[in-house]
């Protein structure tokens, strides 16, 4: 996996590669969706913040519906078919603790993220969701091996 090219997918950005690449990014209550082509073999992934867009301003992938529809619709461009497309959700952890944490970004995060892909059909192959830690995922866009480790909380 070390000799192929990374890029390093930001918050509110997303990237899709028929090239074989590493794609990177590091989440805490944002979610990456993975999505590869099973049959084409070649994949993306996207980093969003916030679930779901409200309507005013700009329609950004940093807003998760925005962002898988963004994703998928890219990938169709690039030749694939929906019945061929399977999907990995990463992210989503519970980082930020509040009094109450009556905002859950973490989970909504996921719970939009799960909802979208069920509406396309796509099948999802795996996932690691959830909790109170963050994640650095590394994603093969030529065979979908994606390695992931947890971020241990660190007070300075």
């Amino acid at each position: 996996m070390n000799q192929l090219p990374k890029i390093f997918i930001y918050p509110g950005n997303l990237e899709v590669s028929k090239k074989p690449i590493q794609l990177t990014t590091i989440l805490g209550s944002c979610v990456a969706v993975c999505i590869w082509d099973a049959k084409l073999k070649f994949g993306g992934m996207n980093h969003f913040m916030l679930p779901l867009w409200n309507g005013e301003g700009l329609a950004s992938p940093k807003y998760g519906n925005i962002a898988i529809d963004k994703l998928v619709k890219k990938m169709i461009w690039n030749g694939s078919s929906i019945e061929n497309l399977e999907a990995k959700i990463f992210g989503g952890g519970n980082v930020i603790e509040t009094s109450n944490n009556i905002y859950k970004i973490g989970d909504r995060n996921i719970e939009l993220a799960l909802s979208k892909i069920d509406e396309y059909g796509i099948k999802i192959i795996g996932s690691s969701t959830g909790g109170k830690q963050g994640r650095k995922i590394l994603m093969d866009t030529s065979n979908f091996k994606i390695l992931h480790k947890f971020i241990e909380k660190r007070n300075f």
